[in-house]
């Protein structure tokens, strides 16, 4: 989401440039803890008997890349004079498609026609997040791929940067069966990769048409932002989201929220909520500290879970791809 090397889960996403030398071992009972109730037709372990090396497929063809540097409606590529996903405005610089690809390749020769684009999508997600030392959580399987891709369906399930936490919540969340924690807890994921300048140069020189900075950007940080992002039509440069730790999944990142210092407004807008602010600073607290951020790797995988299940194709319904930029 927003202006990143990212790969596209449901309005989520995570990138996959990222460098890991190891998975970090889970305490007991937290993938056991998730309380999954999947919608007819998704099960964890879908490609038991059909593809049963899909995960690992995966994940190994992730481990590569990583050591290296919905309904997947997000990989169609677009029809001459019809705009779809991939050209709507929180999509503009998702890349990294051509990573989809080469795992669906290695998939197709092991299981043609079988593994679904949408499904490469769950398991992508939650293989960068492991692989970047996050948290481990199973997989319910079992999508299908749509056979369209329009512009307005991002526009219309994808909060941009530049909205308001408290006052969207009932716009981008809640219809969706997510929570204000699923918020809070999602947003978390901002932990990992950069963010074009583009996605936030509003708060550094023209916010809400003022222009003047965000008053909420703390003033230290506000002119080692404008160094990096030195005109406001840069589109070009990136800028890491959690200095010092971007290619870590951790709890790093609420530090920066709690100090003032996420790039988007749609972070930073969580300190307004009492329940939010809590949240915030109960995981920035245990970054300080450098303990194990057990709560919220516990509470991520959790709302990944939830979230995987939103609006999904089962069954007969649509196809499964054997290319994710084009329709069968």
């Amino acid at each position: 989401m927003h202006n990143m090397v990212f790969i596209l889960l449901l309005g989520f996403a995570f990138p996959f440039f990222l460098q890991s030398s190891s998975v970090l071992s889970y305490p007991s009972g937290l993938q056991s803890s998730l309380v999954q109730s999947n919608p007819p037709g998704l099960r964890v372990g879908f490609y038991q008997y059909t593809c049963p090396n899909a995960e690992a497929i995966v994940r190994d063809e992730m481990a590569q890349i990583i050591s290296q540097g919905c309904d997947a409606s997000i990989l169609l590529n677009c029809a001459p004079g019809s705009p779809c996903e991939k050209e709507s405005i929180p999509n503009l610089s998702l890349r990294g498609f051509g990573t989809i690809d080469r795992v669906k390749e290695k998939l197709e020769e092991a299981c043609p026609g079988v593994v679904s684009c949408a499904d490469i999508l769950a398991l992508v997600a939650r293989d960068v997040v492991v692989l970047t030392k996050g948290p481990q959580w199973d997989v319910p399987t079992g999508r299908r791929d749509g056979r369209k891709s329009v512009e307005g369906d991002a526009l219309n399930n994808l909060p941009p940067p530049f909205f308001d936490a408290t006052r969207n919540l009932y716009q981008f969340f809640i219809p969706k069966g997510l929570d204000a924690k699923d918020q809070v807890v999602l947003l978390g994921g901002h932990t990992l990769g950069t963010s074009h300048c583009s996605a936030f140069s509003d708060r550094l020189y023209n916010f809400t048409g003022t222009m003047m900075p965000d008053p909420s950007l703390d003033k230290r940080y506000l002119p080692r932002l404008k160094n990096k992002c030195t005109s406001p039509s840069d589109t070009t440069t990136l800028v890491e989201m959690d200095p010092g730790s971007f290619r870590t999944f951790d709890a790093s990142y609420y530090r920066h929220i709690a100090k003032g210092r996420s790039l988007f407004t749609s972070d930073q807008t969580l300190m307004n909520d009492p329940f939010a602010r809590a949240y915030v600073q109960r995981q920035a607290a245990v970054a300080d500290s450098g303990a194990y951020p057990a709560e919220f790797f516990a509470d991520f995988a959790a709302s990944m879970v939830k979230m995987g299940n939103i609006q999904v194709i089962t069954g007969a319904q649509g196809e499964v791809r054997r290319h994710c930029a084009f329709v069968n």
